[in-house]
């Protein structure tokens, strides 16, 4: 048993496979692309663990190509000029397949040095990566190439992974293995979908199960010292991490607290104090705003007192103020209006300030017409008067509009008084 687990029961057809029914059914694109031999450029993208190397191999072996595997991790374009080098030769009368694997790793001279072969058809390309294709891999590459997600394996899924697994690890310890169903959900639960990972804790769980009356007895408790610990997802250079971000950001935007704390906590177990504490503040001002004003002043100091506490004690402050942005009233018209004005001043000329709001500190002012005909609003009932303050080609531009809130519409109706009773 000297290959790991995962490679002595690695699935050699389609039907084999588990998980990833959106792209490997009967009738779905990738299942029709592989079982027809006809192989296209292709890269698979997702996380570890969960079948690309497999279905790349199924591929490879349905299309009668020859197989090259290289991983870009310590491959170097000396290994791709090897595998053109014996392009013409007799055992490469139906191509090459050429399996790449992390080929994110691979810069873009790299990359550049297959696409003479692929172009010419000389060389078909799979490639997989764990980090998002469009962020890492050269554009001429993906636009020669059909993008296939793989998702995280359901535990379901793996289930049925990990009792094919025991059977095959009956045979080959010639002993009965006995595993608890709790034992069993455990290990299934505890990898995250990554079917490779739960397969090596289940043969880590064979080798240390102490051999009882019925075989080697798998228990719960057994299969939680074996995992040590819930995997988890977290590469905080990688797609993950970003995603993990946006999907923090929009379930406070979204008020829910509950899917809020728990991107928050995937964010703190990944060590991202000071993301998190960006993203606190950012949605304070940009998703609630002037629906409840007092809400930067509250998560800033709950930010400060993160900062200063540090982890683990920082996520106690920090759940208090993600709790207080979700549940809060929502209004974005702070930054709808800023991003308006902005983009008007980048378009183009906004026509010069008012004459009457120019600065009048300094000598020969009022010779220049500055500031003559300014009204001091102070002067005035309610401390305002009506007077011109945009630049004259914009003057009736509307940047601000208040939301449908509570304390934005008090400001509303309050304004709209003064102003009704300036005019009478």
């Amino acid at each position: 048993m000297a290959s790991p687990l995962a490679d002595r029961i690695r699935p050699q057809s389609l039907e084999e496979c588990v998980g990833q029914t959106h792209l490997l059914s009967e009738g779905k694109i990738l299942h029709r692309l592989i079982t027809s031999g006809n192989i296209p450029n292709m890269i698979f993208y997702g996380p570890s663990g969960i079948g690309k190397t497999t279905v790349a191999n199924i591929a490879a072996k349905l299309s009668g190509k020859t197989l090259y595997k290289l991983n870009a991790t310590n491959a170097s374009v000396a290994d791709i000029k090897a595998i053109t080098a014996g392009l013409d030769s007799m055992g490469n009368n139906e191509g090459v397949l050429l399996y790449l694997d992390e080929i994110q790793n691979f810069n873009k001279k790299q990359q550049q040095s297959l696409l003479e072969f692929i172009e010419n058809g000389s060389i078909t390309l799979i490639a997989s990566t764990t980090e998002n294709p469009y962020f890492y891999i050269y554009n001429a590459i993906l636009s020669r190439s059909t993008v296939f997600e793989f998702l995280p394996v359901s535990a379901e899924d793996i289930q049925n992974a990990l009792l094919r697994a025991k059977e095959i690890l009956e045979k080959e310890m010639d002993v009965f293995i006995q595993i608890e169903e709790d034992a069993l959900l455990h290990l299934a639960g505890s990898s995250s979908g990554d079917v490779r990972k739960a397969l090596n804790s289940l043969e880590l769980c064979a080798q240390s199960a102490p051999l009882g009356k019925k075989g080697l007895e798998i228990t719960l408790s057994l299969a939680e010292q074996c995992t040590q610990k819930k995997a988890f997802r977290h590469d905080r250079d990688g797609d993950s991490h970003y995603d993990v971000i946006s999907a923090f950001q929009k379930s406070l935007r979204g008020s829910d607290p509950d899917a809020a704390i728990h991107y928050l906590a995937r964010l703190l177990s990944g060590g991202d104090l000071l993301i998190a504490c960006r993203r606190l503040m950012v949605t304070a001002a940009e998703d609630i705003g002037l629906a409840y004003p007092q809400a930067i002043s509250i998560v800033k100091s709950c930010v400060d007192c993160a900062l200063q506490l540090g982890l683990p004690e920082a996520r106690i402050p920090l759940a208090e103020a993600t709790i207080l942005l979700a549940t809060a009233p929502k209004s974005n018209s702070a930054i709808c209006a800023i991003d308006e004005a902005m983009h008007d001043i980048q378009e183009g000329d906004t026509g010069e300030v008012p004459v009457h709001l120019k600065d009048t500190h300094y000598g020969g002012a009022k010779k220049m017409g500055r500031g003559l005909t300014y009204q001091y609003p102070h002067s005035y009932p309610n401390h305002y008067v009506q007077q011109q303050y945009l630049p004259d080609t914009i003057k009736n531009k509307i940047y601000y509009r208040g939301g449908q809130n509570k304390n934005e519409q008090a400001i509303h109706t309050y304004w709209e008084q003064i102003k009704k009773g300036d005019k009478q």
